[in-house]
């Protein structure tokens, strides 16, 4: 199935995604149902996510467990909760489980959750993030015994019962080489992904921002000679970074209605996921444009007022991250997505809505 324009070329092609996020009081009722659609839709992929509460790797494996062809990702495992001995276990494990289908989404995640719930010392997510990430690719590789001193890693630990030696993983991955996505929003961690990584997951991506991220991702791209984005703004024909990007959907007659489903989760996230002065969506939102937006709803949103802060965020700002109102105006929003560096749009919302978008997309 061609999810996509009528170009031939491959990068043309809008492929979809879909997924179950975290989740609260207990899993979505219509999970296994979704990714059972998603596949049989031939969607690329299906993702799940944790924060502080459900994991990302067990779900994952529940549900896909019974499907065949779809990809399965992480979106996104923090790296704070396993060292990346047990990430890559994890991964490798999942990689022969879904006979290549794995993706493993990672991610710093904000110094709330990373110092507040594991426990862990947030400062230079950078250099964290490039060693948790040398360190999967040696276990995978599985060339040597692993050995690695770094800043924030060190393989055998130094000191303790000073007994620690080399190890090399006991399976033999099923493919050395399993791709690696990193969740990422500032232009140092979108370029980090680009030398480093396989894809990006992007949050909050708003089209007209597009050259500022290609201008990120150029710059990772650069450092390790893979196919630069040109002026089209999109992935090129010869690079298979992939883009997937989570986008909310909410088909509705009356558009402000539609939006009003999207603004208490772009609330929480600008208002709520984190704390003044240290919150990385609510610098989204500033770069797009929005600053008194944002400032507004983040202090709505630190007093308790959350119905106000989800009140304040204008129809425009939801058109810019989301797709609502009637079928023929998402169909014409979406062409934004186009023309970006986004290979693969990750829909939210009911089981029913896959088939409809799916048929969007191919129009």
């Amino acid at each position: 199935m061609l999810l996509a324009s009528d170009s031939s070329s491959g990068r043309d092609r809008m492929k979809l995604a879909t997924g179950a996020g975290y989740w609260a009081a207990g899993p979505p009722s219509d999970a296994q149902e979704t990714i059972l659609e998603a596949e049989a839709l031939d969607f690329h992929s299906f993702w799940t996510a944790e924060a502080y509460g459900s994991d990302a790797l067990t779900p994952l494996a529940w549900w896909g467990s019974r499907t065949e062809k779809i990809q399965l990702g992480t979106g996104i495992v923090q790296m704070s909760a396993r060292t990346p001995a047990a990430t890559a276990m994890a991964a490798i494990t999942m990689d022969h489980l879904t006979n290549g289908r794995f993706i493993l989404g990672l991610g710093v995640s904000g110094p709330q959750v990373v110092e507040g719930w594991y426990g862990q010392p947030y400062p230079k997510p950078l250099a964290r993030t490039r060693e948790y990430v040398h360190v999967i690719r040696e276990i995978c590789d599985r060339e040597k015994p692993v050995s690695f001193v770094g800043d924030h890693y060190q393989m055998p630990f130094p000191g303790g019962s000073e007994l620690g030696k080399p190890l090399k993983s006991t399976v033999h991955p099923l493919r050395k080489h399993i791709p690696i996505y990193l969740g990422a929003e500032g232009p140092k961690n979108v370029a980090l992904a680009g030398e480093i990584c396989d894809g990006w997951l992007p949050l909050f991506f708003a089209p007209k921002d597009n050259q500022f991220y290609a201008d990120a991702l150029n710059e990772g791209f650069a450092k390790v000679g893979k196919s630069r984005i040109g002026s089209d703004g999109r992935i090129p024909e010869g690079n298979d970074f992939e883009v997937v990007c989570p986008v909310s959907i909410v088909p509705d007659s009356d558009v402000e209605r539609a939006a009003d489903r999207v603004r208490p989760m772009l609330a929480l996230y600008m208002g709520g996921m984190g704390a003044k002065g240290a919150n990385f969506h609510y610098d989204v939102f500033c770069r797009m444009g929005y600053q008194d937006v944002a400032d507004q709803v983040q202090e709505c949103y630190l007093t308790g007022r959350k119905e106000q802060a989800a009140a304040a965020i204008p129809l425009s700002l939801v058109e810019e991250v989301a797709l609502v109102g009637p079928l023929d105006k998402i169909a014409k929003d979406l062409q934004r997505w186009r023309d970006t560096v986004v290979t693969t749009l990750q829909v939210s919302g009911p089981t029913s809505l896959l088939r409809t978008v799916a048929e969007v997309v191919r129009q």
